[in-house]
């Protein structure tokens, strides 16, 4: 682990959880208390998406739309072209979902500051199925001009990354986990958009890794090291913009890529890294994530496993990458 970045020691056992929208909501109340422009909404979902905190510190901030997510960002928009910081949220899989052509014509096309939450995103919604569990959202929202797209590794990202959004004069979209997920970084490890953290250094093979699967890159990269192969792992908190230096002199000291994210890969991280590798070099990769299919029920760590987006499958897709770099 770096120790520069004041990560948490997985290595120790058992590490604290915490729901990432837990952190996003402590982030939001934080904004508000900063900026007096900072204004919020939500599609009938706020305790959900942790947005009553600051609904109830500022209620004369704050606006319920009901189930109406198309009017939801537009009258973000209209907030943001009055001059306020507008955070719009609701479950992912309704927005950006439902209302995409609201968000492209009019958030990114006249490029308003309106920050999107989308809230129980990925596979780990558990229980839901497979119509909550928003597995398009990355590839949906990375295609759209002028938009920025999150996805925190943890609780403590999530606040760090929510008063970020509010001082980014751009559309945002940042993507947030629904269960209690392990904590790995700290009050002091370091935020800023668009740029990734190199959480391990190696110099085998490059995991790269974003949102909840970042703790699973970590994981592997542990196992990885017992077993002889030095694995690289940065952590993607930015997926659009790419922080596209820090990633290419990754890959072009290893060779080897591997991608890991809690969503398909066609379209998604995997999608971004396959287009910066393909176009810049001729590293060896594979991507771990959703493959051109949906969800089910169950319990998280179960779908996990079950869809192959769990520690033991990127150690496997590591030596693959590792194998094949060494017969070429």
């Amino acid at each position: 682990m770096n120790n520069e970045l004041h990560l948490v020691d997985i290595s120790k056992g058992e590490v604290e959880r915490a729901p990432i929208r837990d952190g996003f909501g402590k982030g939001l109340k934080r904004a508000g208390e900063i900026d007096v422009n900072v204004v919020a909404a939500c599609a009938d979902l706020t305790e959900s998406t942790r947005m009553q905190l600051f609904a109830e510190a500022f209620p004369e901030r704050f606006v319920e739309i009901g189930i109406a997510e198309q009017n939801l960002v537009t009258i973000g928009a209209g907030l943001a072209a009055a001059g306020k910081i507008p955070f719009v949220s609701s479950y992912a899989a309704f927005s950006p979902g439902r209302n995409w052509e609201q968000i492209r014509t009019t958030v990114c096309l006249n490029n308003q500051p309106v920050k999107i939450v989308g809230s129980h995103a990925g596979i780990s919604v558990g229980p839901d199925g497979a119509t909550h569990q928003m597995l398009e959202d990355v590839a949906l929202m990375r295609v759209l001009p002028n938009m920025v797209v999150i996805a925190p590794c943890d609780s403590v990202e999530a606040e760090k990354a929510t008063l970020a959004m509010a001082k980014d004069p751009r559309p945002n979209y940042i993507r947030l986990a629904r269960e209690a997920t392990p904590v790995i970084t700290t009050s002091d490890t370091p935020f800023s958009i668009g740029k990734a953290l190199v959480l391990v250094t190696g110099v085998d093979v490059t995991l790269i890794s974003t949102g909840t699967m970042t703790y699973q890159a970590l994981l592997a990269a542990d196992r990885l090291y017992k077993e002889g192969i030095g694995a690289e792992v940065i952590h993607i908190a930015t997926i659009k913009p790419l922080d596209e230096q820090t990633i290419l002199k990754s890959v072009n000291k290893t060779g080897a890529v591997v991608t890991a994210e809690e969503g398909q890969i066609i379209g998604g991280l995997g999608g971004a890294i396959a287009e910066l590798i393909s176009e810049n070099t001729k590293a060896i990769m594979r991507r771990v994530g959703m493959r051109d299919r949906f969800g089910e029920s169950g319990s998280p760590d179960e779908l996990l496993k079950n869809f192959g987006l769990d520690a033991e499958h990127i150690r496997l897709s590591a030596h693959e990458v590792v194998t094949k770099k060494g017969d070429n």
